[in-house]
């Protein structure tokens, strides 16, 4: 098994997508480091996995937190042998009417938080010459959405950052894989921020009916294992990146008319 081993750092371990990918590496027999704010989950997750396993306790946007963090990792694991940027957050608002707070929000946890941690363990990799980086983004990496402005902006920069090192790290054989999902069956949406910073607090439709966390992590380590640099996953919204990409006409009419849902 190709993580067998590996010392595995996922942020956003806690729940959803992060929790699947930490069942999914442990059974790979790899050592997995959880990653998040809440300590209760993360002791329950934990509770579930049967192979190395510790949590850190970590606000991922308080980059004091996160030196402190790889300190102690390295003192005790040597190295990070897999990244898994995962940790994030949504968003539903009309951008002229979402509170600037929001942006930032949504930016510094999404896009600023992951290039930190990711610069903090890019030495480690280097000087082993070898590594693995997971990065969740969003099918809203890839085109605008309605009432996401701040949150598809996010996952636009975590594209134009990890595609450059994508570049930049071949040299080092450390793969970069770029994770686009559409919907999958979390909280996000429930979790995501209104216009003035409140929770949404509604399980939405894309969600409800998504893909499993689990179905997704299968399709994560198969990818990474295999050296991809990009996965699209999803049902049927996947067919609006191509639809956007040959018929971008017939995109922006299709968006228009989903009017928010």
């Amino acid at each position: 098994m190709y993580f067998s081993q590996k010392k595995v750092l996922i942020t956003g371990a806690s729940s959803g997508i992060g929790e699947a990918l930490a069942y999914a590496f442990a059974e790979q027999n790899a050592t997995v480091l959880l990653c998040a704010r809440n300590e209760t989950e993360l002791l329950r997750v934990k509770a579930a996995i049967k192979a190395p396993c510790e949590i850190f306790v970590c606000d991922i946007t308080n980059y004091q937190a996160v030196d402190l963090m790889i300190l102690d990792i390295v003192s005790k694991y040597d190295t990070i042998d897999v990244l898994v940027n995962n940790a994030g957050m949504s968003q539903r608002g009309l951008a002229y009417e979402t509170d600037f707070k929001v942006d930032e929000r949504i930016l510094n946890l999404n896009y600023l938080a992951p290039v930190y941690l990711t610069k903090k363990v890019l030495p480690l990799m280097i000087s082993r010459n070898k590594g693995n980086i997971i990065v969740i983004t969003s099918l809203s990496g890839k085109f605008g959405f309605w009432q996401r402005s701040a949150y598809a902006a996010s996952k636009h920069a975590l594209h134009g950052f990890f595609e450059t090192l994508q570049i930049e790290l071949k040299s080092h054989h450390i793969n970069t894989l770029l994770v686009c999902p559409g919907g999958v069956k979390t909280n996000i949406s429930k979790n995501a921020l209104e216009k003035d910073g409140t929770p949404h607090n509604k399980m939405e439709e894309l969600q409800s009916k998504g893909i499993t966390p689990a179905s997704l992590a299968g399709k994560i380590l198969k990818a990474s294992a295999n050296g991809k640099k990009q996965i699209l996953v999803g049902k049927a919204e996947v067919y609006l990146y191509y639809i956007k990409k040959w018929f971008p006409w017939l995109f922006f009419k299709l968006v228009e008319g989903l009017n928010g849902r």
